[in-house]
């Protein structure tokens, strides 16, 4: 409800990412860390005084995150870490990392769920071993979006959270989180779209008459609301069950998974929806700047494509909840 309320505001995507890695990426931590690093991050993250950035994807690899290639080796009392990550949202800003590497190399590891481990990291650029390449996107400009290398960067070894190897179960607290997220991101957006276009449909005059006086300018603007509230319902829900899983053992993470999978879907399409209909109303104003709706349309491309694509979550859904044969 906060990032929808960020992301209506105007703000729309950029100015919910600047803040949500920050809530998702730490619920890993919340969970599996120990009392020093709860102590010692936790509080800072909340205050204002450190940052962070979340650490998955990869060039090689993408939605494969079993198959990430950044190795981290223990020597002595740190780890080596060597890799590169992509995508990484506020890198630039951020002073802490929640990273996901490789503690075993793939090909050692009976299952590719093995082997992978979650460290919370300082994300020191005066370190040598670390790289930022800030990447030019299409829209949300205003956050930046990074390419991460490293090359052998030590960090100590209590940065780990949880058991070693156990990075993959520890992080799908996260990636539910996100999803949930970023549905309430694309609602927000969603509605702030509808809000300009509505008035604008109010105030134009052609003909004679107000455009919203027409009911092909009307009607679409009145199901893309319905849309929106319909994925704001599945996004409601999905966030409770989430909050609920952890203190209800009957709820499991499938279930939260489901859910949380299905409002970003329902969610990112409801709103792209409404911001290519607000563009529409606005007829060749629309394409200006001025009137904000096409930076929305361009953002809201975002959360249709990450942190997980529409086929992808269409996948998961045949398969974990129709029992439909994997298709990949």
């Amino acid at each position: 409800m906060m990032l929808q309320t960020v992301s209506q505001s105007g703000a729309g995507m950029a100015g919910a990412q600047s803040i949500h890695a920050n809530v998702y990426a730490t619920q890993p931590l919340a969970k599996f860390g120990t009392h020093g690093q709860l102590k010692n991050i936790i509080p800072k993250i909340i205050s204002g005084e450190s940052r962070a950035c979340f650490a998955v994807t990869e060039p090689g690899s993408g939605l494969e995150t079993l198959k990430l290639r950044t190795k981290a080796i223990r020597r002595g009392g740190k780890y080596h870490i060597s890799g590169q990550k992509i995508w990484i949202t506020s890198a630039q800003v951020a002073s802490k990392m929640i990273l996901l590497a490789r503690t075993t190399p793939l090909e050692d590891v009976k299952k590719p769920s093995e082997g992978l481990s979650m460290f919370c990291i300082d994300f020191d650029k005066s370190q040598p071993g670390l790289e930022l390449k800030r990447i030019q996107k299409m829209g949300g400009r205003a956050v930046d979006a990074n390419e991460v290398f490293f090359d052998d960067y030590r960090v100590p070894a209590d940065t780990l959270i949880g058991d070693e190897g156990q990075g993959f179960k520890i992080i799908l607290h996260g990636m539910n989180a996100e999803r949930c997220l970023l549905a309430g991101e694309a609602l927000g957006l969603g509605y702030a779209a509808l809000k300009k276009a509505a008035k604008y449909a109010k105030d134009r005059v052609v003909f004679g008459r107000p455009i919203g006086q027409n009911q092909a300018i009307a009607h679409p603007l009145s199901d893309a609301y319905m849309h929106l509230e319909a994925a704001k319902l599945s996004t409601y829900h999905a966030a409770r069950l989430y909050d609920a899983s952890s203190q209800d053992a009957s709820i499991s993470q499938q279930t939260v998974g489901v859910a949380c999978n299905s409002a970003k879907y329902l969610a990112a399409e409801a709103a792209y929806a409404a911001c290519e209909r607000a563009v529409m109303s606005h007829g060749g104003m629309g394409y200006a700047a001025e009137y904000d709706v096409e930076r929305y349309l361009r953002e809201c491309f975002v959360p249709r494509i990450a942190p997980v694509s529409r086929e992808m979550i269409l996948n998961f859904i045949s398969e974990k909840v129709l029992q439909l044969p994997r298709s990949y």
